[in-house]
């Protein structure tokens, strides 16, 4: 299995987006700020990266396999956006379980600090993204679903009940998301709810406060959801042939 790589991922911008759900361009204008935090976040030479005095010099031992500040925003990224187990994550990176586990846990805070100062985060709060900037960039066209992503299996009965999502076969988590139609950004994230959980249920609980004019996309899942000031339809599916 090759490693991913920067150098080489940013040669397809197909799978580049699928991997980390930026285009290229979108990469290169985080990377500085990425940089600028990750370097103010280096130890000192006689620490280590947990804060403790080094018994070796600095730069002694096994090699790091995400040597540039490229290669580290990628596996983050990847990690984000793809969710994977990090057994898996290793393999793609070159790296071991335990050491993904430690990349993922240090560099997570980094990009999430960085986003929020870019402004590049969805809203959290269901009464705030009226206003939020990411819905505000275009005109208030907007496409609400849920997403599920799998989790452990419960070991208590009733929690197993709870979680588990006929619709995907498994046990899972779910959370809703309002995505702006032109420039197909996530603008809003509701807290994690329980798999079993219907999604115009979530979409009630939420009570979003849209804003004014908006136009919103649902699918059959949010039948009868019909946010009060809010214009929304179902988007017809694209005509497949059928072989």
């Amino acid at each position: 299995m090759g490693m991913i790589t920067y150098a080489e991922l940013k040669e397809k911008p197909k799978e580049f987006l699928a991997a980390t759900g930026l285009h290229v361009n979108e990469f290169e204008l985080i990377l500085p700020r990425f940089k600028e935090k990750l370097t103010s976040m280096r130890p000192l030479d006689d620490r280590t990266k947990k804060g403790k005095h080094r018994q070796r010099r600095a730069g002694a031992g096994q090699k790091e396999r995400l040597q540039t500040v490229e290669d580290k925003l990628v596996f983050i990224l990847v990690y984000q956006k793809t969710y994977p187990l990090q057994t898996m994550l290793g393999l793609h990176f070159g790296l071991s379980q335990p050491r993904a586990n430690y990349w993922v846990h240090y560099l997570m805070p980094i990009l999430q600090q960085v986003l929020e100062d870019m402004r590049m985060t969805p809203e959290r709060d269901p009464q705030g993204v009226g206003k939020h900037a990411l819905v505000n960039e275009s005109a208030p066209d907007l496409l609400i679903d849920a997403t599920e992503r799998r989790r452990q299996r419960p070991k208590d009965a009733q929690k197993q009940a709870e979680h588990y999502s006929g619709k995907k076969k498994a046990h899972t988590d779910k959370n809703l998301l309002l995505v702006n139609v032109h420039t197909r950004k996530v603008v809003y994230l509701s807290s994690t709810e329980k798999g079993n959980k219907h999604d115009k249920k979530i979409a009630d609980e939420n009570n979003i406060l849209y804003p004014f004019n908006a136009t919103l996309g649902k699918d059959t899942g949010f039948q009868g959801y019909e946010p009060q000031g809010v214009l929304t339809f179902q988007p017809k599916k694209s005509q497949k042939v059928k072989s």
